[in-house]
């Protein structure tokens, strides 16, 4: 699999390590209540199609990714900064 890193350029996936799912952007108000907390700290989906992960390029210029791929067919279909998505309402 290859990632297009956006300060890099196509990179192959061994550059980069996986975090997990971007959810850890949306991260709840620390007044959200204990439930709210619980749900996002224990609960994961573990979907079959388009995804939203959250990569690192270790091994290139460090930047946090939002990746969306397909975890059917492996097609990846955005990559972007998460500087960038954590600024989107």
């Amino acid at each position: 699999m290859r990632l297009t890193c956006p300060l890099c350029g196509p990179r192959d996936r061994r550059e980069f390590y996986y975090q997990g799912a971007a959810r850890v952007l949306d991260r709840p108000a620390p007044d959200a209540g204990a439930d709210v907390w619980d749900d996002y700290v224990h609960l994961r989906d573990n979907p079959a199609g388009e995804t939203r992960d959250l990569w690192h390029h270790e091994a290139g210029c460090g930047a946090w990714l939002v990746v969306t791929r397909n975890t059917v067919t492996h097609d990846v279909t955005d990559v972007r900064l998460a500087r960038d998505e954590r600024a989107t309402p």
